[in-house]
């Protein structure tokens, strides 16, 4: 795997993101239906969300440290690794502080008050937009991608029947085809037009109507067009 990413922070930094959501939800959960028979359990695995949202945001910014000092970048990139850096370090701190706050507050067997939900929204609102600039780094900058496709081949199809393969300054089947569908055309066409004594019909430049040769009236009958 190691081969494939150019390092592990894009794989780590999710479980924070999974842990303090989770947070969110038990830890809201215990403390608005306090007289539920699954009050303590809800409040119980949302502390345990909390601490590993912690320890693995901890191991996540050691490996965003080191892949904000080796991936390759321009100046617009590293502005937006600069803002994501920040924002991660802030969200980082906040969440050491709550956990820190909810390891005196369980050993003093107090019930999370509506400021520690609050406060626990705010630092979960802080690691989603961290989370956001660093899509923007990925998404929008492109750094840290080792391949992009290649854009000059696509497959095209054509109502399910065949695809073709469009490469530039190259004939696809389906020119191919139409190119033989006229030509097949212009020769019927020809054949149709030439007459059984081996003379041809004459046409203009513009596609007009067929003059017959040797064509010839009876006397006295009006002149007409052909």
């Amino acid at each position: 795997m190691i081969e494939i990413i150019p390092n592990w922070h894009p794989v780590l930094v999710h479980f924070p993101i999974a842990f303090s959501t989770a947070a969110v939800a038990f830890i809201g959960a215990g403390t608005i239906f306090k007289n539920h028979s699954l009050t303590a359990q809800c409040l119980m695995t949302g502390r345990w969300m909390l601490w590993a949202a912690v320890i693995f945001a901890c191991i996540a910014a050691v490996f965003g440290w080191l892949a904000y000092n080796s991936v390759e970048h321009d100046e617009a990139g590293h502005l937006a690794m600069t803002i994501h850096r920040n924002w991660a370090l802030v969200a980082l701190g906040a969440l050491a502080l709550l956990a820190a706050w909810d390891v005196w507050r369980g050993r003093s067997h107090t019930v999370p008050s509506p400021s520690f939900l609050a406060l626990l929204v705010a630092v979960w609102l802080l690691v989603v937009s961290a989370a956001w600039h660093g899509g923007e780094v990925v998404y929008r900058h492109g750094l840290g991608v080792m391949s992009l496709p290649a854009p000059e081949e696509h497959t095209h199809e054509h109502g399910g029947e065949h695809s073709d393969i469009f490469v530039q300054g190259e004939a696809t089947p389906h020119e191919d085809v139409h190119a033989h569908s006229h030509d097949d055309t212009a020769n019927s066409e020809s054949t149709h037009d030439a007459e059984p004594g081996g003379k041809t019909s004459a046409t203009d430049g513009a596609g007009t109507a067929h003059k017959k040769a040797g064509h010839t009236h009876a006397p006295g009958t009006p002149s007409h067009k052909d």
